[in-house]
């Protein structure tokens, strides 16, 4: 799940993860048969009306073909090999079981002798193989051409999003030098709940009910953080705090964020035909967006000239727009989202954008991937101006590691600096009350 927060850690199997696919050893004989069963079985002439009688079928043929070659295999192992040859018929081959399990975010094949995955934060090698690059291969071309995408050695790149959500990249020769490689970051079905964030400690109840009086009174908000720390998850997460009655617009390179709200708008970039033409950008989608009467704008994640339209949308009446941007720490969010702005081409004065950064962002939250493996909040900071030609910034709340566990679990949780913000009056204004108290700092938590 693409930035997703995973529960409090939990022991991780050591060394490599269980192997889906049955004991090495069985490898040879297994391909030998399915290369039979398939030589055999023509799947289009199977009249079935589900997998279960499909399965039933292939099981058929895999006992007359073991008959016939007298080939020693247990039942359990039939049993498996007749679903491996179902998972290659109608799935992705020996990904299927990793696509099954909830609990993996991120599966990472490197040629066809490795797959890995992340499990909890962690990277585990898997025994899982593909029987050759071809095999990988033709699992990538499935993939591809779901999507109504083709790769090839004219076209040897694709980043496409699957039905369910799940994000997949594949790189082949010539560009991939060792050969095929792919990645699927998957995206989980269930939203995280507020409770469920504040459970696995991302961050704590009196940070949340602030955060959550800042959405409603529709303060520009900036999440940062680097890949795979959960921006996505935590821009979902705040959008639960939109009001029920505003109209929001949603652009995104590939759709990931799942708003829990009923009026939205959904709007995805296209990437270019094979002719190199057709491309849709997140700059044209933004334009369209602002004449859509749109109280707020959520743009997925700021990459290019957009930053500039994002910007100009905030200060010209879609207040509490929120967006996310890749920044190792939150002093580089605003470098980055300057450098964004340059790419626009307008030849702007480093002065001017950072002007505007100063006076139409109020809060930037900064997200991390702790070396758990856990994601947690460690800065939410108000934006309070300029100085010279440096752009203010205090920390409200900022995250105060303590230490490591034996487990490997990172101690500590997310303190008030003391600090209170500039725009207390606004919220006061709307009506809305923060309690003083939550400003107040306290001893870190052993």
């Amino acid at each position: 799940m693409k930035g997703a927060y995973p529960p409090p850690p939990r022991p991780l199997p050591k060394g490599p993860a269980p192997n889906a696919r049955g004991p090495a050893r069985n490898v040879e004989l297994k391909a030998r048969v399915h290369s039979k069963l398939l030589g055999i079985l023509n799947m289009d002439a199977v009249k079935a009306e589900s997998r279960e009688e499909l399965h039933q079928e292939v099981q058929h043929v895999l006992e007359k073909i073991l008959r016939e070659d007298r080939l020693p295999i247990s039942l359990t192992e039939r049993t498996r090999l007749a679903e491996e040859i179902l998972d290659e018929v109608f799935g992705l081959g020996p990904l299927e079981p990793l696509l099954k399990d909830p609990t993996i975010s991120d599966i990472l094949v490197n040629t066809h002798r490795h797959v890995f995955i992340e499990r909890y934060g962690k990277l585990l090698e898997t025994d899982i193989t593909f029987q050759n690059d071809r095999h990988l291969m033709h699992v990538i071309e499935k993939i591809v051409s779901s999507v109504g995408r083709r790769i090839d050695e004219s076209v040897p790149l694709v980043d496409a999003r699957l039905p369910d959500g799940s994000r997949v990249n594949a790189i082949i020769p010539p560009l991939a030098v060792d050969g095929p490689s792919l990645s699927i970051r998957r995206f989980g079905r269930k939203v995280l709940t507020t409770e469920e964030m504040l459970q696995n400690q991302t961050l704590t109840a009196p940070a949340m009910a602030f955060l959550n009086t800042c959405v409603e009174a529709r303060l520009n908000i900036v999440v940062s953080g680097g890949t795979g720390s959960g921006k996505t998850t935590f821009l979902n997460c705040l959008s639960r705090f939109i009001p029920s009655y505003e109209r929001v617009i949603t652009i995104e390179d590939t759709a990931e964020l799942q708003l829990q709200i009923e009026n939205v708008v959904r709007f995805e970039t296209r990437p270019p035909n094979i002719e190199g033409k057709g491309a849709i950008t997140q700059r044209q989608l933004l334009a369209t967006a602002l004449r859509l009467r749109p109280d707020r704008i959520l743009l997925g994640e700021t990459r290019s000239g957009e930053a500039l339209d994002m910007l100009q949308a905030m200060g010209t009446g879609v207040e509490g727009s929120m967006t996310t941007v890749h920044a190792n720490s939150p002093a580089d969010a605003f470098s980055r989202l300057e450098t964004m702005v340059m790419m626009a081409k307008l030849e702007l004065p480093s002065r001017f954008i950072r002007q505007q950064m100063a006076s139409v962002i109020h809060l930037l939250i900064h997200t991390a991937r702790m070396s758990d493996g856990t994601r947690k909040v460690t800065h939410i900071s108000e934006v309070t101006g300029m100085n010279d030609l440096s752009i203010l910034v205090q920390d409200i709340f900022h995250f105060e590691q303590t230490g490591v566990a034996e487990d490997g679990r990172v101690l500590g949780q997310l303190q008030s600096t003391g600090a209170v913000p500039g725009f207390m009056a606004h919220l006061n204004i709307l009506g809305l009350t923060v309690p003083p108290e939550i400003f107040e700092p306290k001893a870190p938590v052993h």
